[in-house]
């Protein structure tokens, strides 16, 4: 189960890489487009989205190369392989983000106390332009592996900028319309209330990643109770969780099992308990430590010494 596990991972990446190289081109494409709208229009919504397209596209960058890292096999020095690499680029995509989240708020309140002339109708005519290509681009990830943080890191920063170049488009038909150019900055600190949210959550998941949190869907209380219904277990301790990178859990645990159950070999309780974590929780990668019911005793006296 553990090889087909590895392919099956290898596979959703490389099919996540061609998803990105073309996001990477569309967005490369309309972070100039952009750059060259507000230059002409005089627009802070429009530089706001080109910022943040120029942080996309990084990102994008980031997220290929964490993915090409990341399927390189493991070492005699690396024996997980180089998967937190993907979790550590997600980790920098949403620090960038609050970056971003800053600088707009500085820009678009300074904006608000002294507004400046915006073209409105070029500035929609721009806008629209990302607004289509960002539309693309979600469509091209849409079909990605949502559960990687790698990859969730990714669709966050394309789809704050469709939120953004939307925000843009209707602050533009306000300035057209009505005359109002506070709409400008406003649509730019509305486009930092939206990436802000996103940008902790990514940060809060990369971090329970890379501090070996247990993760949020496994109850270890309810693994342990599962795992001393296995035949021959009294006691099971020292039960750990953690997550290599998205949707690769490992456990390990000490177990201890009845002297009959010794005499017999382990080998049965051990394909026991490797079915009972992977039927119930998901669970692939674990490693048990089976010990006589006294063996605890001496682990006590071991930690004291």
């Amino acid at each position: 189960m553990g090889a087909g596990h590895g392919h099956g991972h290898a596979a959703g990446r490389a099919e996540d890489r061609s998803r990105l190289r073309w996001v990477l081109a569309v967005t490369g494409t309309i972070l100039v487009v952009e750059l060259v709208g507000a230059w002409t229009t005089g627009s802070l919504a429009l530089l706001a989205d080109a910022g943040h397209m120029a942080t996309d596209a990084g990102a994008v960058v980031l997220a290929l190369g964490a993915s090409y890292v990341a399927s390189r096999p493991g070492t005699g020095r690396s024996t997980f392989g180089y998967h937190r690499v993907e979790v550590m680029a997600a980790f920098v995509n949403g620090v960038v983000l609050l970056g971003v989240c800053g600088y707009l708020g500085y820009a678009g309140i300074a904006r608000l106390a002294a507004p400046q002339e915006v073209a409105g109708g070029a500035m929609v005519l721009f806008a629209l332009v990302g607004l289509v290509a960002n539309a693309v681009s979600m469509l091209i990830l849409s079909r990605a592996d949502s559960s990687s943080l790698n990859m969730r890191g990714a669709i966050n920063e394309v789809l704050a900028d469709l939120l953004g170049s939307v925000l843009a488009v209707v602050a533009g038909l306000v300035i057209v319309v009505w005359g109002w150019e506070r709409a400008d900055p406003v649509a730019s600190l509305l486009i930092a209330a939206l990436v802000l949210p996103r940008a902790v959550l990514l940060i809060r998941d990369a971090g329970r990643v890379l501090l070996e949190l247990a993760p949020v869907d496994l109850d270890l209380d309810e693994v342990r109770h599962h795992l001393l219904h296995a035949p021959g277990v009294v006691d099971v301790h020292d039960l750990h969780a953690w997550t290599i990178t998205s949707g690769m859990t490992s456990l390990s645990a000490h177990v201890s099992v009845t002297d009959e159950v010794l005499a017999q070999g382990v080998g049965g309780v051990l394909d026991a308990l490797g079915d009972c974590v992977a039927a119930h929780f998901g669970v692939e990668h674990a490693t048990f430590q089976v010990e006589p019911v006294g063996h605890r005793d001496h682990e006590h006296l071991g930690e004291m010494h």
